[in-house]
């Protein structure tokens, strides 16, 4: 029998960092030790409170669907969350719905906004799950260049020549994947301006807003003046709390907008899973001591890999602030970035992600992520000197 496939799906590439990532498992196969550098997963286990929260509705029976919306009192955590840390006030009865992760909360927001023919500007670099879900609505994402020269913070000049008749979202994300960057209040608000002067709407996905260095701010762009009515503000558990594998992420946006998004929800997934819910409610009411004791070992790796980088020779970078990634430029060393990607996981074990699978104008760069223990950040760095130097590169 042969298989129609549809015809969106002709379209949707698989993910590159899924790819190495299947790549290097199938090497460990075959008995290759590698120093895991490539996916964005905090390498320390859950904080015992929140597991034990998720074990006790399991032992309790809590174990039927919530509501779509999700579990009232996790609605009224984030709701309190937003208020404390972002000055943003949701209602968490219908303006805050609990996503199966950040990742659903993107695909949600955009199907239930875009149109087929639509375009969606996308500073890029970028986590290409904004292009491809963009593309499952039927709409067409359009890469703007986030410049090194401008350490890879946007600016509303810089989306202008992107913009067209069919423009009608634009996306934020700061700190911001693969760059590190921390995206500044005076740029933010150039760029606030520029979505009200276009009637844009805004998604603004803030995942890694906990995971800030250098006494950096972070500032959520709905509230910023005039943006909250045109803003989906997503967030999760996954990165600041180590719960990758909860999938458990929320997003807020006004009465209108969720009640499109909840439609999506209820014919999808449902609901998050229930007692991983309950974990997300101890997370955010007890779980920010053990956040900022994480944050602070990212920067003590942020410092050791940045001052590794930077002694070696053909390798440039611009110091990243936020999150747990940096985006070396390779431009002198004479090979791309697969060609590079390939070289480090051949010739020193280490893996990390090539710049082009983070959309446009990420040409001969790599990223690195230091969310691995400090130990193997340095024997990475080492194996890294060592590679390079049998190139016969000099700085």
């Amino acid at each position: 029998m042969t298989v129609a496939i549809s015809d969106r799906m002709q379209h949707i590439p698989f993910s590159g960092i899924r790819k190495i990532f299947e790549e290097i498992i199938l090497r460990e196969k075959r008995g290759e030790p590698v120093i895991h550098l490539e996916i964005g997963r905090p390498d320390f286990d859950t904080p015992l409170n929140i597991k034990r929260e998720a074990q006790r509705a399991l032992e309790e029976g809590l174990v039927h669907y919530t509501s779509n919306y999700g579990l009232l009192e996790l609605r009224e955590a984030v709701a309190h969350k937003f208020l404390h840390d972002n000055g943003l006030k949701y209602s968490p009865d219908n303006e805050i719905i609990i996503t199966v992760g950040a990742n659903e909360a993107v695909f949600m927001a955009m199907m239930a906004l875009l149109n087929p023919g639509d375009q969606v500007l996308v500073p890029s670099p970028c986590w290409t799950h904004y292009y491809q879900c963009a593309r499952f609505c039927g709409a067409t994402p359009i890469p703007v260049p986030l410049k090194r020269e401008n350490r890879f913070i946007p600016r509303a000049s810089d989306f202008k020549p992107y913009l067209g008749p069919k423009t009608k979202m634009l996306v934020i994300n700061t700190p911001h994947n693969p760059t590190g960057a921390v995206f500044e209040r005076s740029a933010l608000e150039e760029l606030a301006d520029f979505v009200k002067a276009n009637d844009l709407l805004a998604l603004s996905d803030e995942i890694y807003e906990k995971l800030i260095y250098n006494g950096k701010e972070h500032v959520s762009f709905a509230s910023l003046d005039g943006m909250w009515d045109r803003t989906i503000t997503i967030n999760g558990m996954s990165k600041i709390y180590a719960m990758t594998g909860w999938r458990l992420g929320y997003v807020a946006a006004p009465k209108a907008i969720t009640e499109a998004m909840i439609k999506i929800h209820q014919y999808t997934t449902v609901c998050a899973a229930t007692f991983a819910q309950y974990g997300g409610i101890e997370a955010l009411k007890n779980g920010r001591q053990a956040g900022q004791e994480m944050t602070r070992e990212f920067d003590r790796r942020r410092q050791l890999v940045t001052k590794r980088l930077r002694a070696m020779p053909g390798i440039e970078l611009v110091e990243p602030n936020g999150a747990f990634y940096v985006l070396p430029y390779i431009g002198g060393l004479g090979m791309d970035s697969n060609a590079f990607t390939k070289f480090l996981l051949d010739r020193a074990g280490v893996a990390v992600v090539p710049g082009d699978a983070f959309g446009g104008f990420a040409e001969n760069t790599f990223r690195l992520s230091y969310a691995n223990s400090f130990e193997k950040l340095e024997d990475a760095m080492d194996r890294m000197e060592q590679a390079l130097q049998k190139l016969g590169v000099s700085k």
